[in-house]
């Protein structure tokens, strides 16, 4: 039973190609081909959560580009960049609010008990399954740092 994200995206690759939109299409086939990889390396299906940490991989890759693109002067790579990015951010789960991230920061560092900077990991390893794709974990980790004081 495939999972309700691949099916999305399979539709959505079958409605683009009705609708003749070649560069959506383009960006779709890129997403189920990235999806693949990861199933064929790692001889597994893929479930909703995994297939998050896939969108957030390019998601996150994308990011980069347009920065690159951006220092370049590259205004045509950047358009393309960012229009792949929004279609692959709208498989993603909605962002988490701010004062939502607080609390299960807050949370995590309860539940784990941490005191320093030194409990980072195990404050990270209680978090990731809740906010995968829904928050940048650049911005969590710098978050969980400044509240363990360091």
């Amino acid at each position: 039973m495939p999972s309700p994200l691949k099916t999305r995206l399979q539709d959505d690759i079958k409605e683009a190609m009705r609708a003749k939109d070649s560069a959506r299409l383009g960006v779709l086939r890129m997403i189920a081909a990235a999806i693949k990889q990861r199933e064929v390396d790692e001889r597994i299906e893929l479930d909703d959560e995994q297939i998050v940490s896939v969108l957030g991989k390019m998601v996150k890759q994308h990011q980069d580009s347009i920065e690159q693109y951006r220092k370049g002067g590259r205004e045509d790579l950047v358009e393309k960049e960012v229009f792949e990015l929004e279609l692959i951010a709208s498989y993603l789960p909605p962002a988490l609010p701010e004062a939502e991230l607080i609390l299960l920061i807050d949370q995590a560092i309860a539940a784990t008990s941490a005191q320093s900077v030194k409990d980072m990991g195990k404050v990270m390893a209680e978090l990731k399954p809740k906010i995968q794709g829904r928050a940048d974990m650049g911005v969590v980790s710098a978050r969980i740092r400044a509240r363990l004081g360091a």
